[in-house]
């Protein structure tokens, strides 16, 4: 049997080149199929940057000595890090994405509304921003799910355009990309989300 199974790809081999060999001769080089290409072709998602719904930065509780009452949310853009106080003297660190230059803001304030995989509405001022400046054209509603940029949870903060949320770019997460929202990964604005109420303290800061 091992005789005939060698046999078998000793055979599928030697047609694998002469298969090769037989494109157009105007096909250039970089367009020819190497042996192991041919015999196990790269799957869809070869070469493309996957989707997470983990952080790159790892939350994890800390010691936190400001005195803020228990279900305070204090941001740090400067840090890209977003404390809750669980506890007296104890916080859970998640790692953000903040707005890059010239959009971020600080201020106190607090949580109005939560949502689960939420719907995207972009300000008409961003939606001609990014048509202006990146030829693009943003729609002007799109639908809560996976593909949708504000991820599994959208915190909503005060009556600003600014909500914390989650985000199916996970490899932004520590960066400063946004226009203002503060961008955590969908498994960590799950788990603030289930320990947020209504109401909760908001402070940002630089």
């Amino acid at each position: 049997m091992k005789r005939l199974i060698s046999s078998a790809f000793l055979a599928l081999c030697l047609m694998a080149p002469a298969a090769v060999q037989a494109q157009p001769a105007a096909q250039s080089s970089s367009e020819t199929k190497s042996l192991l290409q041919v015999l196990f072709p790269p799957s869809d998602n070869f070469n493309k940057q996957s989707r997470s719904d983990k952080s790159p930065i790892k939350r994890k509780v800390i010691s936190f000595k400001e005195n803020h009452p228990v279900g305070t949310i204090v941001i740090d853009t400067s840090d890209r890090r977003l404390y809750h106080v669980i506890a007296p003297g104890k916080a859970t660190a998640y790692g953000i994405g903040v707005g890059r230059e010239g959009f971020t803001w600080q201020g106190t304030n607090k949580i109005t509304r939560k949502a689960e995989w939420p719907g995207w509405t972009p300000p008409q001022v961003m939606r001609d921003r990014v048509k202006r400046q990146e030829g693009r054209v943003l729609p002007a509603y799109m639908a809560g799910g996976p593909e949708n940029p504000l991820g599994a949870r959208a915190l909503y903060i005060g009556s600003t355009i600014y909500r914390i949320h989650g985000t199916n770019q996970p490899w932004t997460i520590g960066q400063a990309m946004s226009s203002g929202c503060i961008r955590m990964a969908n498994e960590d604005v799950i788990d603030l989300y289930n320990k947020t109420n209504i109401g909760a303290k908001v402070i940002v800061r630089q």
